[in-house]
């Protein structure tokens, strides 16, 4: 499980496609990330979050 600024992730992996993706859990919505290594998953977890945030201040 990721965690960044109050909100969490998951983590999984696809064999078949050899990478890891997740999504942003508790939210209204969807909000998924992937990464073929684990800094490129939390960085598409931390830009999700991110635009989350923004999407819900508007």
């Amino acid at each position: 499980m990721l965690h960044y600024k109050d909100y969490y992730g998951t983590v999984n992996i696809s064999e078949e496609d050899n990478v890891l993706y997740g999504k942003v859990s508790g939210i209204k919505g969807l909000s998924s990330y992937e990464g073929e290594t684990v800094e490129e998953l939390k960085q598409g977890f931390h830009n999700g979050v991110d635009e989350y945030i923004v999407d819900c201040k508007r």
